[in-house]
């Protein structure tokens, strides 16, 4: 079973949809032991840093998720899910974040003509050979919408890259923690393949 943590953001019916369409028995909870009893679990989601970490904390999810990384299930965090692993955000400076990983969420640069928020198809190029990405072609195109971008301390972490206004990364593997900034679920063929292979993790 899979587990999506419901912690009121956006974009989670989408994920349990292309998670069910793989064949998957997906639940969509906050409940702990749930969680705890999970195959995997998926911190989706879309919005605003603080809010989400204001709901995460609020029903108890941060001690939750820090549980499910400690005793090794397969973890995804997708867009906002991503950001919320790491420590910090411009979005929201005075709001601590999950800090699993270690790195900040800066604001993506203006000018240079590019629109705010980044919302389209961007090419990756892979590196770190990253699980999520078996049997990808090494520029496979995945759609992101976006205005705040991950900087990971730890280069070595990131598993793919793509370029909007300054290098973005869009994609690390640390242990057993995934994370995407892009949407997988909305990426086609390639977004199937890629939460293919953390099903298979």
């Amino acid at each position: 079973m899979i587990a999506i943590l419901d912690y009121d953001a956006g974009n989670i019916k989408s994920v349990e949809k292309a998670m069910q369409l793989l064949g998957q028995e997906v639940r969509i909870t906050r409940d702990k032991e749930t969680i705890l009893s999970a195959d995997k679990v998926i911190l989706p989601g879309v919005g605003a840093f603080g809010d989400a970490m204001g709901k995460i904390r609020q029903y108890g999810l941060d001690e939750v998720i820090h549980e499910v990384v400690h005793k090794g299930t397969p973890f995804l965090g997708i867009c906002l899910g991503l950001q919320l692993m790491f420590e910090r955000s411009d979005e929201s400076p005075e709001v601590e974040g999950l800090g699993i990983l270690k790195g900040e969420i800066l604001r993506i640069p203006e000018g240079k003509g590019l629109k705010i928020p980044h919302m389209g198809w961007n090419s990756l190029k892979l590196q770190n050979n990253g699980r999520l990405f078996k049997k990808l072609p090494s520029e496979a195109y995945v759609y992101f919408v976006h205005s705040y971008y991950l900087k990971a301390a730890d280069e070595s972490i990131v598993t793919a890259v793509t370029e909007y206004g300054t290098q973005i990364h869009a994609s690390v593997e640390s242990g057993n923690v995934f994370a995407c900034q892009f949407h997988p679920e909305k990426s086609s063929d390639v977004g199937i393949q890629i939460l293919r292979n953390f099903i298979s993790i």
